[in-house]
């Protein structure tokens, strides 16, 4: 038990090598990444068929799927017409920068601007991992209730941007939009919270705004 903490420091240290690397040369070629973070089921794949339709004739997409098996997210990518890498974890809760690094290896990088992670559906361990990305998007889906915050801060604490997901839903189900706010305030005060249903498209707007926002500033700062 001695050995656990430096072994894992050892690990984490490897991988954060890793994720400067894979940041680097997305930065070099003007590419922005987004890292999606979620439970299983939170809407991830919905969200990104719906930011596609959207943005794909004014931005090229490319998306990096994480599995622990199955290409079924991948193939839905697929026949929106977008590039996409499946990575199955085997077992695995989350994805690593080695995983994406050999993922960046099959996308055409010459022909995208902004990629997509969507890590493995899990609340805790894919926080823990750099992967080059440059932002972090955490979802939380109506039918998962409010209070998930209170167990799993580590994710909405570290998010860039938060998104309340399957709000279309709201009106079934005994989730308090304004009690989840306050707490996503308590940990997080600088994100903005995004209630969106991708399924409507109420709320799809302001995230494609935010998107743009960031995609925009990136690529001013990579191009100076």
């Amino acid at each position: 038990m001695a050995e656990r903490v430096p072994i894992i420091q050892k690990i984490l240290s490897a991988n954060d090598q890793i994720a400067a690397e894979n940041r680097a040369r997305l930065d070099s070629r003007g590419i922005v990444a987004i890292n999606l973070m979620s439970s299983p089921g939170a809407g991830k794949t919905e969200l990104l068929l719906a930011t596609i339709k959207a943005m794909h004739d004014r931005c090229p997409i490319g998306v990096i799927e994480g599995d622990v098996a199955s290409r079924v997210d991948a193939d839905k990518i697929a026949a929106a017409g977008v590039p996409v890498v499946q990575i199955n974890t085997g077992g695995g809760c989350h994805l690593d920068a080695a995983m994406v690094r050999q993922a960046l290896e099959a996308l055409p990088l010459e022909e995208i601007d902004l990629i997509f992670i969507e890590n493995v559906g899990n609340l805790i361990c894919p926080v823990e991992f750099d992967l080059g990305q440059h932002y972090n998007v955490g979802l939380l889906s109506v039918p998962e209730g409010h209070d998930k915050p209170y167990k799993y801060p580590a994710l909405f604490h570290s998010a860039d941007a938060i998104i309340a997901s399957k709000l279309d839903l709201l009106p079934y189900l005994d989730f308090d939009l304004d009690a989840f706010q306050e707490l996503i305030r308590g940990l997080n005060p600088q994100a903005p919270i995004l209630p969106l249903s991708a399924h409507t498209g109420a709320g799809l707007e302001a995230w494609l705004q935010w998107l743009e926002e960031k995609w925009m500033r990136e690529r001013h700062a990579t191009s100076r």
